[in-house]
């Protein structure tokens, strides 16, 4: 069956532009005009994938708005930004809000579909998951990939797909220095350095959340990350 996805954009021809794209390869696509029109559709079943605009109509922050309602609804929804609004400060609020990517519409069609596919293929993953390397235990850590769940002392930690693929990469491997580029390609990510870095300090502050003590995703200075062991 066709993965689903869904754009939601404010710009008829945008919209329609990049909703005939992603059929053209072969994904049922819908497209959105706003926030309100897209929950509606959303009420009954979730897409596979969001694709959001932040500006959305007369709400210059519905996108955004969006986000946090879906993401509250789902932990796991794949949900990528693209829009023109390129700012660091617009880049960290949507990754804060629990967004897998946050991409500029300047980014070529393929790019976009790099994208989409690593982060389909990335769910695949973890719903055929590798008996050898199904759980991780660390410690307070408890990782189980089947389930796509985490506890660090037994209580829940609600990570993204992308955030559970960055903790399980590092915690498999305590001790080792991951690079961004490692953890990209490990974790099957297309993001840049500067995303991977948001990613890792929105795990921290999830984690610190529960336990002011934590510290075990240490910074290794012009390397990368690591596990820090017990």
């Amino acid at each position: 069956m066709a993965r689903r996805i869904a754009v939601v954009e404010d710009e008829p021809a945008i919209r329609e532009n990049y909703v005939s794209a992603f059929q053209r390869y072969g994904y049922q696509t819908d497209g959105y005009t706003d926030r309100p029109s897209a929950l509606r559709a959303f009420t009954n079943r979730f897409p596979d994938l969001v694709i959001i605009d932040v500006g959305l109509g007369d709400e210059p922050e519905g996108g955004f708005d969006l986000c946090r309602e879906l993401r509250g609804r789902s932990r796991s929804l794949p949900i990528i930004f693209l829009t023109a609004r390129d700012s660091d400060l617009d880049v960290i609020s949507g990754l804060r809000l629990g967004a897998d990517d946050y991409l500029t519409k300047d980014i070529s069609l393929q790019h976009l579909l790099a994208r989409v596919v690593a982060l389909f293929r990335r769910i695949e993953a973890l719903r055929s998951p590798d008996p050898d390397t199904n759980s991780v235990k660390q410690g307070d850590l408890t990782l189980e990939l089947e389930s796509m769940t985490v506890q660090w002392k037994d209580v829940p930690v609600p990570l993204t797909v992308t955030e559970f693929w960055m903790v399980h990469t590092l915690a498999r491997y305590p001790g080792h220095v991951k690079t961004r580029d490692q953890l990209m390609d490990d974790a099957n990510v297309v993001v840049d350095g500067s995303t991977i870095t948001s990613h890792v300090k929105r795990i921290r502050k999830k984690f610190l959340q529960l336990d002011p003590q934590f510290e075990h995703i240490e910074t290794v200075h012009g390397a990368g990350y690591r596990w820090k062991p017990d």
